[in-house]
């Protein structure tokens, strides 16, 4: 026997936003670009070459990885020595030159071109530069309240979609004594 109110269903489901419906087409797209692209090359510059392509593009991504960690927790460092927030300055290159190594440790050309190309100080700061304005206007273009509304609100509800209220009583030192409860260890 069920007990409490059970929630009713939604009216309606919610419109899926357009990036949802693209970006598998999108991805799936590419793949079966690079994986065309591929064969290309095999049949103009043979399967070894090929495979040394791979090799060297995983090779480069990994030591770019590798460099730009380095670089960001080298300038993290510096700002805690300091005793200052990191500058988004000095290592604001770094997070898009780690995606450049991880678009060269992909199998693909179209992928290492776009790597190579974020790996260009021009490029990174002028897509550096964007990322910050469109994360910006989305966030101007948000709800009132900061993110510790938004946590709050996360932790409020419980995975069934249900909102669970409470109160929390506290007893002061200066209260009326209790009597002593035995503890629950069993």
């Amino acid at each position: 026997m069920m007990t409490g109110a059970s929630t009713p269903p939604p009216a309606t489901r919610p419109r899926r936003s357009r990036l949802r419906t693209v970006l598998p087409l999108a991805v799936a797209a590419w793949l079966v670009l690079e994986i065309w692209l591929l064969t290309v090359v095999a049949d103009v510059a043979g399967g070894f070459m090929v495979f040394l392509l791979l090799i060297a593009g995983i090779v480069l991504g990994s030591v770019v990885i590798k460099r730009a960690g380095r670089r960001a927790f080298q300038n993290l460092n510096e700002a805690l020595q300091r005793g200052t927030a990191p500058s988004s300055g000095g290592g604001s290159g770094s997070g898009l030159m780690m995606l450049g190594g991880l678009l060269l440790m992909l199998p693909g050309p179209i992928s290492d071109v776009a790597g190579l190309l974020l790996l260009v100080p021009p490029v990174q700061k002028a897509l550096g530069r964007y990322a910050e304005r469109t994360v910006d206007r989305k966030l101007r273009r948000a709800a009132p309240g900061g993110l510790g509304d938004a946590f709050q609100q996360a932790r409020m509800r419980r995975p069934d979609g249900k909102v669970v209220l409470g109160e929390v009583i506290r007893d002061e030192p200066g209260d009326a004594p209790r009597e002593q409860r035995p503890p629950l260890n069993r």
